[in-house]
């Protein structure tokens, strides 16, 4: 039956508007003009006389490829330019993270030093469900009757016959309809240890849920009951997970339908842990890093030397388990065993070429029944060796005729999905330890000379949470990421040098020279000719450099004027901008190419401009009297001016489609970030003023302190551009409705002038400008 809804009246109206496109009769059906699904009422032969082809409105297939909606289903989008006006959301996202951090800091003068000690500690607890909520209409009605699609066509058997419906009607219908009784393929009740269980869990739940019997053979109209009336507890783990690339599931420190997870389970839990019909669980616990730091600081002074002197360690526990091998999901053998024993004639661990050590991972020349070694990998680096102990750039010299065949302890073990806590070991926790050093002298009693040398350390953020469910799935995984969970933190190491000068009593020039040195940065990595399948994760194989000089002008108030202002000049360089900047050459099956080019963020010149005009009041009052009234007492007008020069970006060789929902990718043109955005600027602008009220009187009178004050961003209202399409270099336009090569699929648009401004419309997107002028009133009050 269908029935709209009030949820989505809207995407309710598409399916509507079918069925009466294709001569469904509301009236003559039901009351209430509803239609109702009828297998014989399709074939009406009055309809079918009157050139009505209900062939249209027999199953929930036909309405789906002929443009009607059934539940989960979203309406084609506008041109694959717009979403349709009843477009849902296709992803539900819940998270939860709590934070539990203590931290202790002293103090004490020894003599001539300071000294500061401090120390902190820190566990989260970061919990997560994300689920694609339309693709369960899709899992429900693939599980659901998926053990009684069997049908009794055995003439021979009169139980069979029994069952066998016939419709006949000469005069008028001249076909012949023939209902076969269904057969049940998983008779008995729901077990999931039994190995011939074909009943879905879902299915089973389902009826149970209605009141049928579970193992009954009536057939369910999936699509005729509400989501009230269903619940994704009903799938199993596995159910949902067999789908996950259109299911889109994630979850940990939840269950996979989404209820707060019990306990803390282990990845133990994940591989055994059943219901009681049998179904594995899946349980993930939540994600619990532990990080402790603890620093010690000295400040002093050594004749006109003034040094601060640090130490601070980090440690950072993931608080997980990790693959023992990122290239081999399963146990192998090492090198330093003796596998003459297993096949390998000849072999002799104590002879091995000096290049392979013993712990290095062995290859041969057969998956299942091995002869030979014919090359090793070592497991710290996974640098490949051949089998006389030669690096060589990669392992397609080892490759037999399926791939790479690792030497496994269990050669049964050739699937993601037969993984087990046995190919993980635990986190190794992570120490780093960060110096500080920074000094400072007069050169004179006008000149000051001052350095400085930092360590820093940041935690890995992106990818490093473990998710089994990408191993276990690992040979349908395609082009995602993997998270890796043995993730270094990344460092960066600081050098800044600098000379600051007195101008006069009032102003001082200082100039600074930085250079930092970025270290371990987490990227996309391609982890090709892994056991049992290659796949994409992320690794601490980025570096960059960033150096730059800064001259900086600092006028202290003079009469009413006081001023900052700043020149950077900056080289940002480096083999990746973030964790994601390898992505697209390692999707088109590019190895982990690492060479220097400008980084997303290098902006070559920066100017940074802050004046502040400000009237005192009382005597010290030097502007404007009207009626001996002081005018701008206490009031004043900041303008602070930001300008930089573009940042890189990517040019195309030809023009390709950007506006689309789903936009088509163009080759580079030239070197990675080799063309830059234009040049930036704004002013901001602050007009305020400071009054006093009094509240009250005698002695409960109380003075409260009010900043009113007018704020207007982006003064002259610039537009400036941000962002650009790659091809053309315009922030407006992506060439593509000028393109030749795309003239054709124009033409044979709907309506061609419609498409063209509508794509107009979309390639035009905002988020290439900086946003317009705002103007913001305020009070702030000081009590």
């Amino acid at each position: 039956m269908f029935e709209p809804a009030e949820t989505n009246q809207l995407a309710a109206n598409y399916t509507a508007n079918y069925y009466e496109l294709y001569g469904w009769d509301f009236a003559a059906t039901q009351s209430q003009g509803r239609p109702i699904y009828d297998y014989a009422a399709a074939q009406d032969p009055a309809q079918l006389a009157s050139g009505i082809n209900n062939y249209y409105l027999r199953n929930v297939n036909n309405i789906q490829q002929n443009g009607g909606l059934v539940n989960g289903d979203n309406a084609a989008s506008i041109y694959g330019l717009w979403r349709g006006p009843s477009y849902q959301s296709q992803s539900f996202d819940k998270q939860k993270r709590n934070q539990h951090r203590f931290t202790a800091q002293g103090s004490a003068d020894i003599k001539d030093h300071a000294i500061t000690v401090g120390f902190e500690y820190e566990q989260r607890s970061d919990r997560r469900y994300v689920l694609n909520p339309g693709s369960m209409w899709t899992l429900g009605r693939l599980y659901t009757n998926s053990h009684i699609r069997n049908l009794c066509t055995d003439t021979a058997n009169q139980s069979c016959l029994d069952s066998i419906n016939f419709f006949y009607d000469g005069s008028v219908n001249p076909y012949l309809f023939i209902q076969y009784g269904r057969l049940n393929s998983s008779p008995g009740e729901y077990d999931s240890f039994d190995d011939v269980e074909s009943q879905s869990f879902f299915d089973y739940n389902l009826r149970n849920s209605i009141g049928l019997d579970t193992d009954g053979t009536t057939w369910i109209d999936f699509d005729s009951y509400t989501p009230a009336q269903l619940d994704a507890s009903f799938f199993s783990a596995d159910e949902i997970l067999s789908d996950r690339n259109s299911v889109q599931l994630t979850y940990y420190g939840y269950n996979y339908y989404g209820e707060m997870a019990r306990g803390n389970p282990t990845i133990d839990d994940y591989f055994t842990q059943r219901d009681e019909f049998g179904n594995l669980e899946r349980p993930i616990g939540a994600f619990r890093p532990i990080y402790v730091a603890g620093f010690i600081q000295d400040k002093f002074s050594f004749d006109d030397l003034v040094f601060n002197v640090g130490l601070r360690v980090d440690r950072y526990d993931g608080n997980q388990s990790v693959l023992a091998d990122e290239f081999v999901f399963f146990p192998t053998y090492a090198a330093g065993v003796d596998l003459s024993s297993l096949g390998i004639e000849g072999y002799d661990p104590d002879n091995l070429p000096s290049t392979i050590g013993e712990d290095f991972v062995v290859y041969t020349d057969n998956l299942e029944s091995p002869t030979a070694v014919v090359g090793f990998r070592d497991p710290e680096t996974n640098l490949w060796y051949n089998s006389e102990g030669t690096e060589i750039e990669d392992a397609s010299t080892l490759k037999t005729s399926t791939g790479v065949a690792p030497f496994l302890i269990d050669n049964t073990k050739t699937n993601g999905q037969d993984i087990s806590s046995e190919s993980f070991v635990d986190f190794k926790p992570q120490n780093t330890f960060m110096p500080r050093v920074a000094f400072s002298f007069p050169v004179s009693d006008e000149a000051l000379f001052f350095a400085h040398y930092d360590v820093l350390a940041k935690r890995p953020t992106a990818g490093a949470r473990l998710n089994l469910i990408d191993y276990y799935y690992i040979q349908s995984i395609g082009q995602n990421a993997v998270n890796n969970p043995n993730l270094k933190p990344e460092k960066t190491i600081d050098y800044e040098l600098g000379f600051q000068q007195k101008l006069n009593s009032s102003s001082s020039l200082k100039l600074s020279a930085f250079y930092r040195e970025l270290r371990d940065m987490v990227t996309i990595v391609n982890r090709t000719d892994a056991f049992p399948a290659s796949y994409i994760s992320y690794g601490n194989i980025d570096f960059a450099t960033v150096k730059g000089l800064t001259v900086a002008y600092d006028l202290r108030k003079t009469g009413n004027v006081w001023a900052k202002i700043s020149y950077t000049l900056q080289y940002a360089d480096g083999t990746g901008s973030d964790e994601n900047s390898s992505l697209s050459l390692i999707r088109a099956g590019k190895p982990n190419l690492k060479t220097l080019t400008a980084l997303s963020y290098d902006q070559r010149h920066a100017i940074t401009a802050s004046v502040d005009y400000r009237f005192a009041d009382g005597k010290d009052y030097n502007g404007p009297i009207l009626m001996d009234k002081q005018l701008f007492a206490n009031a004043g007008a900041n303008f602070l001016f930001i300008a930089g020069s573009g940042t890189p970006y990517n040019k195309q060789t030809k023009a390709t489609p950007r506006a689309p929902i789903n936009p088509s990718a163009g080759s580079l043109d030239g070197t990675v970030n080799g063309s830059r955005l234009p040049f930036t600027y704004r002013i901001d602008a602050r007009f305020d003023r400071d009054v006093e009220l009094k509240i009250g009187k005698g002695e409960e009178k109380k003075e409260i302190g009010l900043n009113v004050y007018l704020q207007v961003l982006n003064l002259l209202n610039n537009v400036n551009v941000i962002g650009v399409h790659r091809f053309t270099g315009n922030s407006d336009d992506d060439g593509y409705l000028v393109s030749a090569q795309f003239q054709n699929d124009i033409s044979i648009q709907n309506d061609p002038q419609s498409y063209r401004e509508l794509y107009s419309i979309k390639v035009n997107n905002p988020s290439n400008y900086t946003l317009p002028r705002r103007i913001r009133l305020g009070i702030m009050v000081n009590l």
